[in-house]
Formats: C-alpha cells, sequence, structure tokens
C-alpha cells in the first residue's frame, strides 16, 4: 500500500470517527433535530430496501400468489414508514430529558454503539461482501441495542446515571411534574420508570438466579434494547458512505483485496 493510499486511508477513518461523533452531539444538543433527522433516514432506508426485500420474500410467504408492483410498494412502504414512526419515537425518548448529566453518558454510549455498529459493518463488507446499508437496516437493530442496554447498565452499576425508586416517580408525579409537562419532562420520568422496570426485573430475576447472572440477564429484557434500531440506522449509513469512499478513492486497494480473494 502506497503512501498516498495510507493517508487516504486514515483520512476516511476519521470521517468515519467525525460523523459519529456529530451524530452523538447532536442527540446531545438537540434531541427533536436528532429526531427527525433518525425518521428521514429511516425511512430512506426503507423505502429504497423494503420492497427489494418483499420481491424476494414473497415466495417464502406464498405458494401460488404471484406479487404485483403496487402490492409490494404499498406493502414495503407501509414497513418503511412504521419503521421511522418508531425509530423516531425510540430516538426522542433516548435523548430528550432534563438531566444532562445523565444525556452526557447516554449520547457517549450511543456513540459508542454507533461506532461498533460502523465497523462491524465495514469488516463484514470487507471480508463477505455484506452490504452495509441492507445488513445494518434489517439485522443489526438487535445485537446494537442489546450492546446499547449493557452500556446503561454498566454506567447505572457504577452510579454515573441514577436510579430511581418506585416512590421517587410516585412522588415526583404527583408533586413535581406539571399539568401541562414538556417533551423533555415526560422523557425524563420515561426514562426513569425505564430503569425502575429494570431495577425491578432484576430484582425478579435475584430471586431465581445470583445477582451477577441477573444483571446480566436484565440487559437482554430491558427497554433500552429499542434504541439498537436507531444506532443501526446511522451506522448503516456510515458504513456505506465509508466503503463507497474507500471504492471510490481508493481503488488499487480494493482491486488487490479482490484479486487475492478470487
Amino acid at each position: 500500500m502506497s503512501v498516498l493510499s495510507v493517508f487516504i486511508n486514515a483520512i476516511i477513518m476519521l470521517a468515519e470517527l467525525a460523523a459519529v461523533v456529530a451524530v452523538a452531539w447532536l442527540g446531545y444538543t438537540s434531541p427533536v433535530a436528532f429526531t427527525i433527522l433518525t425518521a428521514v433516514l429511516a425511512l430512506a432506508l426503507g423505502l429504497s430496501m423494503e420492497a427489494q426485500r418483499l420481491r424476494i420474500e414473497f415466495p417464502f410467504y406464498f405458494d401460488r400468489l404471484q406479487p404485483r408492483t403496487w402490492m409490494v410498494w404499498f406493502v414495503g412502504g407501509l414497513e418503511a414508514v412504521l419503521k421511522s414512526i418508531l425509530a423516531a419515537v425510540a430516538a426522542l425518548f433516548t435523548f430528550s430529558g432534563t438531566n444532562h448529566d445523565r444525556l452526557f453518558w447516554v449520547a457517549v454510549i450511543f456513540g459508542l454503539t454507533v461506532f461498533a455498529g460502523a465497523n462491524l459493518l465495514r469488516v463484514m463488507s470487507r471480508r463477505f461482501k455484506a452490504r452495509p446499508a441492507r445488513w445494518g437496516f434489517f439485522r443489526l437493530g438487535s445485537p446494537l441495542g442489546l450492546l446499547f442496554s449493557a452500556g446503561i447498565a454498566a454506567l447505572a452499576a457504577i452510579a454515573l446515571i441514577p436510579s430511581s425508586s418506585i416512590s421517587d416517580l410516585g412522588w415526583k408525579i404527583i408533586w413535581d411534574i406539571p399539568a401541562k409537562p414538556t417533551v423533555d419532562q415526560v422523557s425524563e420520568l420515561v426514562f426513569q420508570l425505564k430503569q425502575a422496570f429494570d431495577d425491578f426485573v432484576v430484582a425478579i430475576l435475584s430471586r431465581l438466579v445470583s445477582a451477577d447472572t441477573a444483571r446480566f440477564l436484565g440487559i437482554f429484557v430491558s427497554v433500552n434494547v429499542l434504541a439498537g434500531f436507531v444506532a443501526a440506522v446511522y451506522a448503516a449509513v456510515i458504513s456505506s458512505t465509508v466503503r463507497w469512499a474507500e471504492t471510490a478513492l481508493l481503488p488499487s486497494a480494493s482491486q488487490s483485496r479482490e484479486i487475492a480473494e478470487t
């Protein structure tokens, strides 16, 4: 690999890191803009890929029905819209709130999750010729959700993210929440409810297994897993852009890899 190729590859990696930091920073500083961007990206990915997926899946579900174009686009478009709404709601409740210290650490965990997903897709694209956008959009949501949930659980374990008891939440709902709460106030309450629910699940599991095992199992049933779909959207977009840049700017390296693999 030439010095120029090494330099270009370093620039691409720095641009990837900068994109991840920008995404996390946008969520931390402007949750509404982050929510809108998430919805637009999820809708764009869905509209471009759902119909393609359905054309392949229709024979799997139906023996004789031949999919018509309007059926494919209608079902695919409906799924794309519903997924974009789900992604927007998850994005809004992930980054909205009134506790800025908590939101900062949530942004850190989210950024690390997106970075891990983008690099995983990049490796899969290089070694297995996986298509980052398709694999990221359809298959990466659950693994990244578990990774994000594990990060939040780790922060809660070391008290960087506060946890609330049911009695504290009841007091807050009665005395602290106004009659017409803002989105941030509702989101903060929802997050604390999620944390209380997670703590409750861990407490129940602790009666059946050890405390460490209960905390580990709690990662899988946490509501925080839903944020993985949001992280997967950005991981898919970033990794696809990175692979496009590598192919366009490093053609000699790409050709060398193809020759070595054949």
